[in-house]
């Protein structure tokens, strides 16, 4: 199961099913199934860590298990997606799955790839997916809304509730998402269960040529960024074309390629690199004889809800966690070493952890 999910939409030709093509033949470890109209195609991506090699050099650990994400590639987005134009209905249920979007555009010149829109204009095609997510957003609201007023009579919270909805309504009918509100964490506890679309966290992959690889970007990818950063959101320089490539290559190949273009890691990387920041997640280490593995949580989790991602009976029986940050496990080679510097720290139950903390769970039962 991957720890995070990502759609990738984009319109048609901007590069979308090369990216996906790259994401399930070369660094994904599951499976890609065949594409029907029902079934979105998912791709599962391991985020490489050098510091699980490490570690496993160390407990001498049979396996690696890096954290995941799963992309799902969503049906091609067209205009008229949230009145069913296309496969709109499908697509819009769903992107309601997915914790983050990766929404691909074109910031390539080619005359082999026809451009839907004429010419080439990233901000344009950004707004035209974006206005879709906001019209099928109005429409779920006008529904809530609707049921709301209904309950609302004498009902003092649901009198709020209506009011809350008609500033979301507001909101999106200055074309805005609902991520770019100031919301209180009261009011995103609300509005959560309803899972609108704009809310979800963005990420633009700006897909590049072969040629602008090497500086990861250019003139159109600029101007995403700009945008990007209005919105709050995330931006990755891609070349779909490149990373393509590189999933076709065996892996000691693929870190030479990289080098040529001098680039450190590939753009797929970056993309899960980002989608974790975005989303606020990071990873603590376990290691041992049987594996070392990378477990994915929330930032400000505590010991005992880390545990729980192990297993919920060491949440339950939790006693202590034992904890040795990952730089001193590599001075001190190992656990025992890192104890007897007096560097294993014994942590309570509300110890936030730390990203790359390597933890020992120790639990009754």
């Amino acid at each position: 199961m991957a720890n995070v999910a990502c759609g990738i939409v984009g319109l048609p030709n901007v590069g979308k099913s090369t990216l996906f093509n790259a994401l399930t033949s070369g660094e994904a470890s599951a499976s890609n199934y065949p594409f029907c109209t029902i079934e979105p195609n998912i791709g599962i991506v391991e985020l490489y860590d050098a510091r699980l090699e490490k570690l496993a050099e160390l407990s001498d650990s049979k396996k690696i298990v890096y954290a995941t994400t799963q992309f799902v590639d969503i049906a091609g987005l067209v205009k008229g997606a949230s009145h069913g134009e296309g496969l709109g209905n499908q697509f819009l249920s769903n992107i309601r799955d997915v914790d983050a979007i990766a929404h691909v555009v074109r910031c390539f010149e080619s005359e082999d790839v026809v451009n839907v829109s004429g010419d080439l204009d990233p901000i344009r095609d950004i707004e035209t997916v974006n206005l879709e997510l906001i019209l099928s957003d109005l429409q779920s609201v006008d529904k809530i809304a609707s049921k709301a007023r209904k309950q609302a009579k004498g009902n003092k919270e649901m009198v709020q509730f209506v009011a809350f909805l008609d500033r979301v309504k507001d909101h999106l009918d200055g074309g805005k998402p609902v991520r770019s509100m100031k919301l209180t964490p009261e009011e995103l506890e609300v509005i959560r269960p309803y899972n609108f679309l704009t809310a979800k966290k963005m990420i633009y992959v700006a897909n590049i040529g072969e040629k602008d690889a090497a500086k990861m970007g250019n003139g159109y990818t600029a101007k995403v960024a700009e945008y990007a950063q209005n919105e709050g959101s995330g931006i990755v320089a891609i070349s779909a074309e490149v990373e393509e490539e590189i999933s076709q290559l065996e892996p000691d190949d693929r870190k030479a390629f990289l080098e040529e273009l001098g680039l450190e890691e590939s753009g797929l990387q970056r993309l899960i690199r980002e989608s974790f920041d975005l989303l606020g997640l990071i990873t603590y280490l376990t290691t041992g004889e049987m594996e070392s593995r990378a477990w994915t949580i929330t930032e400000g989790s505590n010991a005992a809800e880390a545990a729980g991602k192990i297993h919920t009976d060491i949440q339950k029986g939790f006693i202590r966690a034992e904890v040795v940050s990952y730089d001193d496990m590599i001075k001190y080679s190992g656990r025992v070493g890192a104890k007897e510097a007096g560097k294993a720290r014994s942590e309570g139950r509300d110890y936030i952890v730390q990203d790359g903390d390597v933890v020992l769970f120790h639990h009754h039962g």
